[in-house]
């Protein structure tokens, strides 16, 4: 056998749950986003002399054990790492051990918000991995892989030390600054950017793609999962931004984008500068984000709309004001529903995200929220499975508000784990399957559809030619819709 070659890793999005369960899972049908985190690492670990690539196993579910064995035994890399939401992590466990049984000698690492929140206590009970990587990756791996034997003092780190006790060596400070790293290796992704889909009916054009300008939030809400940027907040700078998009749009034909940050539009003046540079100089591209109530307003967003702003995201997570006010700063429904008017007004499409099933829900609860969501002009609907992710606020007391089921496998905000006291899991099921319901049966909704024939045809033509998948979901009311 051929040496391992210790300049060379593979990173990996593990699936989380049987790749036979691909063909029926609405999720990839409806809605699959390129591992941005792992390509922004192979991008930071090239320009430094390593040789870095990506399984991606959402993309290639049926044949991804067969491509991580085949990679392994041709090119014998002397490190293989996984990025694992808390749903995945037992799949990556489970990949990392084959990858050791295929290639004896390879040293597995594994991050992500599941490894952050919980560090040295899944070490002992996972030991196929060799290392736990703890907050931002990029310069954590890259030390890692360059002195292994020196990990004690490389921060970030989660190891074995002499005395047989997993370790921490403390968190990476400061976090890195985002306008210095390379853009993501999006070539590293197999099929990009024709392999991955924006949620259907939220775009207009394709291919399309997503896009991170920003880490953290400096809000803490109860629900929400902090470890990996724990209270910081940062973001790409204006000019950064515009030669992003403009790298995506030439070298990749990218016509829409979709900004996965928490807050796109926290930062004003970042966003008023990107808007004179897509006016300026356009690139004939469209764009979605995500942002508070707070953060906009009628100039500012004239401004998105003229530069081409196609939808917003907002996180309204529940229409009862005295149960939201346990969780999240800043409660105003009135002036939430002031603002999602001003968007549809500037010609902004809209998309709510709520939540069901957060601790003091009743049936009294999400009925204040579907009457709530029925009075806004809301044009797409995302209604999250309330989970308490390890790292998130709630998640220490959790058995306090009501059961909770701590199955890894399952919590993907699919299912409802935790049950709110004084309510039983049929209810909140039957309350779940009504809040979607109660959204798609309105005139103008339907109509709204409708006009996507012409608005956003490439979201039709994959309905149509996934018709009986999305039929057997709407049966079983399965929804994995996500943000």
């Amino acid at each position: 056998m051929s040496k391992i070659n210790q300049r060379r890793v593979l990173l990996v999005h593990p699936l989380g749950y049987q790749a036979s369960a691909a063909k029926t899972d609405i999720a990839r049908k409806a809605n699959l986003m390129p591992p941005l985190g792992l390509a922004g690492i192979a991008s930071y670990l090239e320009v430094r002399g390593k040789k870095a690539d990506i399984l991606d196993c959402f993309a290639f579910p049926l044949t991804a054990e067969r491509r991580l064995k085949t990679y392994l035994e041709m090119l014998k890399p002397g490190w293989i790492g996984f990025s694992c939401t808390t749903s995945s992590f037992l799949d990556g466990a489970r990949l990392a051990a084959l990858a050791k049984e295929v290639l004896p000698g390879i040293q597995t690492f594994c991050g992500g918000p599941h490894v952050s929140a919980l560090r040295e206590k899944l070490l002992a009970d996972y030991p196929a991995f060799d290392f736990l990587l703890v907050g931002e990756g990029e310069e954590t791996v890259f030390q890692l892989m360059e002195e292994p034997k020196n990990c004690a003092k490389i921060p970030g780190v989660v190891f074995w030390n002499a005395t047989g006790k997993a370790e921490f060596t403390g968190f990476r400070e400061p976090g890195i600054e985002l306008d210095s790293l390379p853009f993501p290796a999006y070539e590293k992704l197999i099929g990009f950017p024709k392999t991955y889909r924006l949620p259907i009916f939220n775009y207009p054009k394709a291919p399309n793609t997503s896009c991170i300008s920003s880490r953290g939030c400096p809000y803490i809400c109860s629900y929400c999962d902090r470890s990996v940027f724990r209270r910081t907040f940062r973001f790409n700078s204006a000019a950064y931004l515009y030669r992003h998009l403009e790298y995506l749009k030439h070298r990749f034909g990218i016509r829409h984008v979709n900004f996965y940050d928490d807050q796109f539009t926290f930062n004003r003046k970042r966003i008023e500068e990107l808007c004179q540079l897509l006016q300026s100089r356009p690139l004939d591209m469209t764009f979605n984000c995500a942002v508070r109530a707070e953060h906009v307003d009628g100039t500012i967003l004239e401004m998105m709309k003229k530069v081409g702003c196609w939808m917003i995201s907002l996180g309204i997570e529940s229409g009862d004001a005295e149960l939201l006010s346990r969780h999240r700063q800043k409660v105003d429904l009135d002036f939430m529903a002031e603002q999602v008017k001003l968007i549809k007004k500037t010609g902004i499409r809209v998309k709510g995200l709520f939540m069901v099933g957060l601790p003091g829900e009743t049936t009294a609860s999400v009925r204040r929220s579907i009457a709530y969501l029925k009075s806004l002009p809301i044009d797409e609907l995302n209604v999250a499975k309330f989970t308490p992710f390890p790292g998130s606020p709630l998640y220490e007391n959790i058995h306090s508000f009501g059961s909770f089921n701590e199955n890894w496998g399952k919590m993907d905000c699919m299912s409802f784990q935790f049950i709110p006291e004084g309510m039983t899991s049929a209810e909140l099921e039957e309350l779940f399957i009504e809040f979607y319901k109660t959204h798609f049966k309105q005139r103008r909704i339907l109509l709204n559809y409708v006009a996507m024939l012409k608005h956003s045809p490439d979201s039709w033509l994959r309905f149509v030619t996934d018709l009986g998948s999305f039929l057997r979901f709407a049966r079983h009311s399965d929804s994995r819709m996500l943000k």
